[in-house]
This record gives structure tokens, sequence and C-alpha cells, in this order.
């Protein structure tokens, strides 16, 4: 049985070129250059891609990605100099590039767990230099880019179900089923934006988040804004903001597995103080946890405050990847917070005015990792809003899943 049928993958093509074109901040010129980065079980999706952007009169370059056989063997089996080898020409092609579309299918989650972390953290810093380059051109609005999951059978073991469920409710997310998917996703776009708009306009001093295991409260800090289905992934039905790492206290619990690196962790409790994670526990990955948190100086700082709405989402239960699970919708929505680097999306001005300098004048956290934590439990977000007094206005903004508009 196929993953995806024809029609469904002709429609996942369409809505990825739109997505990527969302992303960018000028329009696609014909003949521009765009990188299609697939794994190899994704092949029939690329394929249709591949298509969709011939028709759009752009350049396609195909790059298969590396299986989890020759990521194991790169991270696990290389000298140092392997290791940070940097691939010849990659500055100059991405320099080129107008677009990028990756689609992941991992074929196996589990064949990094026996590799030192530290060893694949070290990999991976050489790859982000050259995707500096990409980072730029972004900042610069000259770069459209999304990413997106294809099914595969490592993702449906992972998390309890066939391959044939998986590939349904996959295809459900991303609103394959709908009559008219991109004109879907546009409604969707405008209907977070106008959430998104609503809560800028209330001038947010700090926000309060309260559930049973959490209590946790920041400020989403100056020249911020709420953020949400940008194009750069699909699906995308979060509002996010990038806050004032410094101003992050009390206690946030993530209930929702997280998957990385070949290993799982879950029931994840960090408590911060003075904008740092200074206790951590997890009932499952507690070393690999710490390891983590330990790789850079904003490891164990907040980059990103996230709310979805259930109304919204179409993520109905876990899907073992973190581009689905941070959109959960279920039955109280889900609030994650991302430990490490912050969205450029998040600030107002021009992204490239956002210099080093400036991010940390404003508390955007730096650092290499971005990591998705998940909390799916019923929750309370309440607002501190300016006024006259010293204790400020109290609005809840978010409850029983939803936002209180």
């Amino acid at each position: 049985m196929p993953h995806l049928s024809p029609d469904h993958l002709a429609s996942y093509a369409e809505v990825l070129v739109w997505a990527m074109r969302t992303s960018r901040a000028v329009p696609f010129k014909n003949g521009e250059l765009v990188l299609l980065r697939y794994d190899h079980d994704a092949l029939p999706l690329a394929e249709a891609v591949y298509a969709t952007l011939m028709d759009a009169h752009l350049h396609p370059l195909p790059l298969a990605l590396p299986t989890a056989f020759m990521q194991a063997e790169h991270f696990g089996n290389s000298s140092f100099g392997q290791l940070t080898f940097a691939q010849p020409g990659l500055d100059e092609l991405y320099k080129g590039t107008a677009g990028v579309i990756t689609i992941l299918a991992p074929d196996d989650l589990t064949s990094l767990a026996h590799i030192d972390p530290r060893t694949i953290a070290a990999g991976e810093q050489t790859e982000m230099k050259a995707a500096g380059v990409l980072d730029r051109r972004r900042r610069a609005g000259l770069l459209g880019s999304t990413v997106c999951l294809y099914p595969t059978q490592a993702l449906a073991e992972a998390s309890g179900m066939d391959l044939s469920e998986y590939a349904e409710r996959l295809a459900r997310a991303c609103l394959l089923f709908t009559p008219d998917p991109v004109a879907e996703w546009k409604r969707t776009r405008k209907e977070l934006a106008a959430i998104g708009k609503w809560l800028d306009g209330l001038n947010i001093s700090r926000l309060h988040l309260e559930s049973e295991r959490s209590d946790l409260t920041l400020a989403p800090g100056d020249k911020r804004r709420f953020v949400g289905l940008t194009g750069r992934n699909i699906p995308s039905f979060e509002l996010y903001l990038a806050p004032d790492w410094r101003t992050v206290e009390g206690v946030y619990f993530a209930d929702q597995p997280s998957l990385r690196w070949g290993r799982v962790l879950s029931d994840v409790r960090l408590e911060f103080h003075g904008g740092v994670a200074v206790q951590t526990e997890a009932g499952r990955g507690g070393q690999f946890l710490a390891g983590r948190l330990a790789s850079d100086a904003g490891a164990r700082r907040v980059g990103e405050f996230s709310l979805t709405d259930r109304r919204i989402s179409k993520v109905e239960r876990f899907m073992a990847h973190t581009l689905l699970d941070e959109n959960f919708g279920g039955e109280f929505g889900n609030c994650h917070i991302a430990l490490g680097g912050a969205s450029a999306a998040s600030f107002t001005g021009p992204p490239g005015e956002l210099t080093q300098e400036l991010e940390a004048a404003l508390g955007f956290n730096a650092s290499a990792m971005h990591w998705d934590l998940v909390s799916t439990e019923a929750r309370r977000v309440t607002a501190i809003l300016p006024s006259d007094t010293a204790a400020g206005r109290r609005r809840t903004i978010y409850d029983n899943g939803q936002f209180l508009v």
C-alpha cells in the first residue's frame, strides 16, 4: 500500500512550494535555484516536488540526505579530520540558492544511540558553519525554505501505529484531505496572524503559565512579536515568540516524549532562576539531557515560548517527530519551550538589523542547540498587562486548550 496516494503527493508538493514561497521576503523569479533535499524513503514526494518546481519555472537541484547507516558511520566511525571535514563548494552553492525544500523520512530513529553526543555536536558544528550562509540570505530576505515529514515504518513504530494509519494522520495534519490544501493553509495563516496581532496589541509585560506540574513566568521582551505559519515548517499551527531569556523564572514540565540523536527523553522537569535552568530532571534520558545542556552557554536558556490552539491544529496524537509533535492539538492543545537558540522571526524590525550585539542587548538567546520540549497538560496562560498599579492588570489569554481572543 503506498504511503500517500498520487493525488496527495501532488497536493503535498504544491503546499511545500507555496510554503517555500511564503517564507521568502521577496518573490521568486523564473530560473532561480532551489535545493531539494530529501531522505531516500521520501523519493515519491521528492519527485512530485521536483515536477512542481519545474512547472514553476524554477531550477530544482536534488540532493539526497545521508541515510541512518551513513550518519552512524560518519559520527561513529570517523577520524577527527573526517568528522570536521567541510564539503567543498557549499559556500558557493548556498550563495546562489533562492530556496530550500527539505523532506525528512527517517529510516531508523535509534542508529545514533550508541554514539557520544559530544561527537555528534562536533560534527554538526562544521555543518552549521556552511548553513550560516543560508541564514544570512534568509535574514536578507533572499532565501525561502520549508521542511516537512514523509511517513516511514520507523516513525510509525515509534508512535505506536501501523504505517497506513501514520500516513493518514500525517496527511490530515498537512490538510491534504481538504478540497484545496493550499487555500486551506492560506486561511490558517490568516487565522493565526489575527490571533498574533491581538496578542501583540495587548502589549504584554509578562506571561504566567500554570498547569499541574508547571509554574513559569517570562517576559516577551522589547521589539518582539508573536509568529505563526511563516512557511518554514509544514505543518505549522503554533504561535510562538522568542522571549527575553533573562526573565524566565519557575518550573516547566514537559510530559510529551522527545526523540533526539537516537535517545528518548521523557517527563522533563526544568527549574529556572535568573533565566537559567539550574535544576533538571527527566523520567528517562536524564544523563543525555544533562550532557546537552552543557553543550554551550545558551543551552540552559529559553529561546522560544509557544502555544497551539486545539481548535486549529490537526495533529491529534504523538507522532514521534518534533516537526509534528510541537504542533500537537489533542484535548488541551500544547505549550512548548525551546532550549537554545532564538528565532529572528520574532524580532519586529528588519531581520538584517538583528546583529549579535543587538540580540544580546534584547535578550534573544544564542546557542547552537534548539530543542523543543512539549507539554500537553491542561494549562492556563495569564498575561500581565501594563497599568498604573505596581502589580499590573492580569488577563487570561489561553485556557482549556484555546486562545481567548
